[in-house]
C-alpha cells in the first residue's frame, strides 16, 4: 500500500528488442496510460507504472524509429510486475542477435508467480517466452502465422488457435496486435474495475470484447461499443454509482437532454433502455457480492436494489437460472 493507503502501482515492464512491433507495445501502453488518466480524473492514484527496458540503451523499432532511453534489463523486481513481450515483423521471430540472446538468458532466470511477476505476451512475444522456457506445460496462443513456430519452440506448450487471448497461471498471451489491446483492457478491468476499462476503450475508440475463456459478457462492457458521448456519460455515472436513486429525469440531466430523447439515444446506440442498463449493472454487482459470500439482503443493498424481493424479481425477469440464494460461493 502507498502512504495514502491506496494500492501500490503495478510495474508494467515492456521488453523492447531490435525490430519490436510498435503497435504491439504502444497500444497496450496507451491503454494503461489512459487508465491512469481516468483514475486521476476521479481523484485516485495511478495503478500502472510504465517502464521500457532492453539489452541495450536504444533499439530500432519495426518502422525504423529509434527508441532511446531504455532501462537495462532489471536484476530484481520490488513491486508487482507485468513483463510484456512483443513480436517482430516477418514470418519468423529472429533471436540470433546479441540483444535477443541477452534477453532470452535474462528471461530464463525469471521466476513467475501470479500477483507478483506475471508475463504478458503480445502477438509473437509468446514465441520469445517459449524459447526462454516460460511456456513449458502451459496453454498459450499467438498470432496465427506463428502458431506452428510456437509449438516447435516449446513442444509441451498447449497451443490454442483462434483465440483472442489465453490465461494460464502467471502467463497471459494474446493473438495479433489488436488482441493485445483486448488483453490489456481485460487486465485493466481486473485491476481498476470494468467502468474504468470501458472509459479507456471509449477514449481510444476501440471496441470492448472478452476472450472465449471469460464468463458471459459483463454489462459494464456489453453496451459500450458505440461512440455517442451523452450515452457514455450516463453509462459512466450509472456504473460509478449504481446504488443512487436513478430516475430517468436524473439520467437525462447527466446527458443534458430530455428523458424521452435519452431513451431514444440508448435504444439507438446501446441497444437497451437506461433502466434496463441500470438493472443489468445492479444484477452483475449483486451476483459478484453473492459469489463472495454475502447474503441476498446484503447483495441487494450493495447493488442498489431497494430490497431482496426487488433483487429476486429482477433476477427472474432477466431469465437467470435458479435464484439469488443459489448463487453463493
Amino acid at each position: 500500500m502507498t502512504a495514502a493507503g491506496s494500492p501500490a502501482p503495478i510495474d508494467v515492464v515492456f521488453v523492447l528488442l531490435p525490430g519490436s512491433l510498435v503497435l504491439d507495445w504502444a497500444g497496450p501502453a496507451e491503454a494503461l496510460r489512459s487508465a491512469n488518466a481516468q483514475l486521476a480524473a476521479q481523484g485516485l492514484a495511478p495503478r500502472f507504472r510504465l517502464r521500457f527496458v532492453g539489452a541495450q540503451r536504444q533499439a530500432a523499432s519495426s518502422v525504423g524509429a529509434l527508441i532511446g532511453g531504455l532501462e537495462r534489463l532489471p536484476r530484481r523486481f520490488d513491486a508487482p510486475t507485468w513483463l510484456v513481450l512483443v513480436g517482430q515483423p516477418g514470418q519468423r521471430v529472429v533471436l540470433d542477435s546479441e540483444p535477443a540472446r541477452a534477453a532470452l538468458h535474462w528471461l530464463r532466470g525469471q521466476r513467475l508467480a501470479e500477483g507478483r511477476l506475471e508475463l504478458l505476451c503480445i502477438c509473437a512475444g509468446a514465441v520469445l517466452a517459449a524459447h526462454a522456457g516460460q511456456l513449458a506445460g502451459r496453454r498459450a496462443t499467438t498470432h496465427h502465422h506463428h502458431l506452428d513456430e510456437l509449438g516447435a519452440a516449446e513442444p509441451t506448450c498447449q497451443v490454442q488457435a483462434n483465440r483472442v487471448f489465453v490465461h494460464d497461471g502467471p502467463v497471459w498471451s494474446s493473438a495479433g496486435v489488436t488482441c493485445g489491446i483486448d488483453l490489456t483492457l481485460h487486465r485493466i478491468a481486473g485491476v481498476c474495475g470494468a467502468p474504468v476499462a470501458a472509459q479507456v476503450a471509449q477514449a481510444l475508440v476501440v471496441a470492448l470484447r472478452r476472450g472465449p475463456d471469460d464468463p458471459e459478457m459483463s454489462p459494464f462492457l456489453q453496451y459500450r461499443n458505440h461512440l455517442h458521448p451523452a450515452v457514455h456519460r450516463v453509462q459512466d455515472a450509472l456504473a460509478q454509482a449504481p446504488q443512487n436513486d436513478w430516475t430517468l429525469p436524473r439520467m437525462a440531466a447527466v446527458a443534458h437532454t430530455s428523458p424521452r430523447h435519452l431513451s431514444r439515444l440508448f435504444a439507438e446506440h446501446a441497444g437497451t433502455s437506461p433502466h434496463e442498463y441500470l438493472r443489468s449493472i445492479r444484477l452483475d454487482l449483486a451476483r459478484l457480492a453473492l459469489s463472495t459470500g454475502r447474503t441476498v439482503s446484503q447483495a441487494a443493498e450493495l447493488a442498489g436494489f431497494s430490497s431482496d424481493t426487488q433483487l429476486r424479481r429482477a433476477w427472474r425477469a432477466s431469465g437467470w437460472p435458479g435464484a439469488p440464494s443459489q448463487a453463493g460461493a
